[in-house]
């Protein structure tokens, strides 16, 4: 999830920003539409300011806002109903956005809509000094495939997406190691091929021969037991994860099925999910990446060796025989509390001695940019 929008909807308090006041510094007028629009569709468009401008047919409507970043920009309706208006410049990477039309909020139906903070709307992606690394390039190409199950756990169907590098289909004696790959809250199994480019990042990684090639599996992290009244639904993921995805994907796919070549990773929500899992079943996995841990990560104050280990390993010297990599990443303007919560984190594994290594993305916040860059760089490093 991009939490930009909730920290800003606390210390701006949804500041409104007219398009006069944008134009007090001067705009480039170098806008090109956005790389994820609808095909045809002239805006949104971005210029190398990083400002945002839309644009749409409304010519009944008394106001129209662009909505970015929790921060609504006024626009202006000329002669024909059309509305326009820009943003301030924005960081690098993918933002969601929408319009606001009369009080009401809408996707703009100028961009592909892509799912997020819990609804389908619209997504804008702010060209970034190093997109190379997830770019679509002439490289062969793994396969993304959707994988429908029925899970017995939670009484429903569910499905997963599955990543395949380029060349599984051409050596079919070969086996693979799998890396189960978490979204962030109110964002879904689609999150990592679409927003994330996860794809493409192991396609260009393992095309550079700096990744060798394996299976992604990216499936929801909702998954709650079968409600007979009203109380809180229970979350199962835990147990869909170990008793039915795993056994599913070993079957389905030629897996290396150990944990030594097994890995598990994932962001915000993801990362907390993930991490719980990993710690519960180090028999299974044996790489960790947490990418924006949120704050409920356990701290060196909050808990003791035994705790977190659940009383399965007696000291940090027999997780570090257990854990081949523990990896954490965080960008450097995220908001409180992930830098507060990781770096409570890390001083617990350091207290307990378990090895870990840290990487910061810089210059950007709770948002994809961070982990795509996390992605590229856990990446290269597991199964080697």
């Amino acid at each position: 999830m991009n939490y930009k929008r909730i920290v800003y909807l606390t210390f701006v308090c949804s500041a409104t920003i007219s398009l006069a006041q944008t134009k007090t510094q001067e705009v480039l007028e170098d806008f090109k539409p956005s790389s994820v629009n609808q095909q045809g569709k002239l805006f949104p468009q971005v210029n190398s300011q990083g400002r945002v401008r839309a644009s749409i047919l409304a010519p009944e409507a008394n106001k129209v806002q662009l909505d970015l970043g929790g921060i609504k920009y006024d626009m202006v309706k000329d002669a024909k109903g059309i509305w326009t208006g820009e943003s301030l410049p924005q960081d690098e990477g993918f933002h969601y956005y929408q319009l606001n039309i009369d009080g009401a909020s809408v996707p703009d139906p100028g961009t592909v809509y892509f799912y997020g903070a819990g609804r389908l709307g619209s997504g804008i992606e702010i060209p970034a000094v190093d997109q190379d690394f997830y770019a679509l390039k002439d490289v062969p190409h793994g396969l993304v495939s959707e994988n429908i199950y029925f899970s017995k756990i939670t009484n429903s169907f569910r499905r997963c997406f599955v990543y395949t590098p380029a060349e599984y289909y051409q050596n079919e004696n070969k086996r693979y190691p799998v890396l189960y790959l978490q979204h962030g809250s109110f964002e879904d199994e689609t999150g990592w091929s679409v927003q994330g480019k996860a794809n493409l990042i192991l396609d260009n990684l393992i095309a550079a021969q700096k990744a060798n090639p394996m299976i992604v599996v990216m499936d929801n992290g909702y998954a709650y037991k079968p409600q007979v009244d009203n109380s809180r639904p229970e979350s199962v993921f835990e147990e869909v994860v170990i008793n039915e995805i795993i056994p599913m994907i070993d079957t389905k796919f030629r897996t290396i099925a150990n944990r030594e070549n097994r890995a598990i990773a994932g962001l915000s929500m993801g990362a907390n999910q993930t991490m719980r899992i990993m710690m519960n079943n180090l028999n299974v996995f044996s790489y960790y990446g947490g990418f924006s841990g949120t704050s409920n990560y356990p701290s060196a104050d909050a808990i003791d060796v035994n705790t977190f280990l659940d009383g399965k390993y007696k000291d940090g010297k027999s997780v570090n025989e257990k854990i081949k990599l523990f990896w954490l990443g965080l960008g450097t303007k995220e908001p409180s509390p992930f830098p507060g919560s990781v770096g409570a984190f890390r001083n617990m594994l350091e207290k307990q001695g378990i090895k870990y290594t840290y990487y910061e993305s810089a210059e950007t916040a709770h948002e994809w940019l961070t982990w795509r860059r996390c992605l590229n760089q856990f990446a290269a490093k597991i199964f080697k």
